[in-house]
């Protein structure tokens, strides 16, 4: 089951945002980590169902959030590639949240992966987990079955495909270049302070 922290922390990130309501349907765009004007961008790909994406969710983005999207120096960029149809009903859900509470799904779907995705019925233990961040159940099953939303999310994989060469998840665009896989805190410190401004 999930744990208080983590319902916490989706319950508060919906709190603060838009009734549900007015979230218009088929609305699917790219999730924005930090400052959206920050001068440095990372663009991730990823799979709501990919073990390697939850671990750098996990593992590695406290740090780089720490040192680099709290400071203002870089934004990350949240783009679904998803590998399966749970991963794909997992990211209509969270879009089906609205804009703003999108990344917070995301965390939250990420953060109980293990759980979900090995429930005897993954879908209805995501449905549930929507629930308890505040998606009301008709409305989860309205975007589960839109399928504007639908092509929407596949777009954006076969975008992540054909502009930017992403094969596997978690992949990153870092200054232009693509980079497969998680890596430590400090290898993307090397890859992004040389696109920082000079102070």
């Amino acid at each position: 089951m999930w744990s208080r922290r983590q319902f916490l922390v989706l319950s508060a990130a919906l709190a603060a945002t838009l009734p549900a309501g007015r979230v218009v349907a088929g609305e699917v765009r790219e999730g924005v980590v930090g400052d959206p004007a920050a001068p440095v961008a990372i663009i991730e790909y990823f799979s709501l169902t990919c073990p390697h994406c939850a671990a750098f969710h996990r593992e590695t983005l406290p740090a780089l959030r720490a040192r680099y999207l709290d400071t203002g120096k870089v934004k990350l960029i949240l783009r679904d590639f998803p590998l399966d149809r749970y991963a794909l009903f997992a990211a209509l859900l969270a879009h089906c949240a609205g804009p703003e509470r999108y990344p917070a799904f995301v965390d939250v779907f990420l953060e109980t992966q293990e759980q979900w995705a090995r429930a005897t019925d993954p879908l209805a233990a995501l449905k549930q987990i929507a629930q308890l961040g505040g998606l009301p159940p008709e409305r989860a099953e309205a975007c589960l079955a839109d399928q504007a939303m639908i092509d929407a999310v596949l777009k954006m994989r076969l975008e992540g495909e054909k502009v930017h060469g992403v094969r596997s998840t978690p992949s990153f665009v870092i200054g232009g270049k693509l980079y497969a896989g998680n890596n430590t805190p400090e290898r993307f410190g090397e890859l992004i302070e040389p696109l920082l401004p000079a102070n």
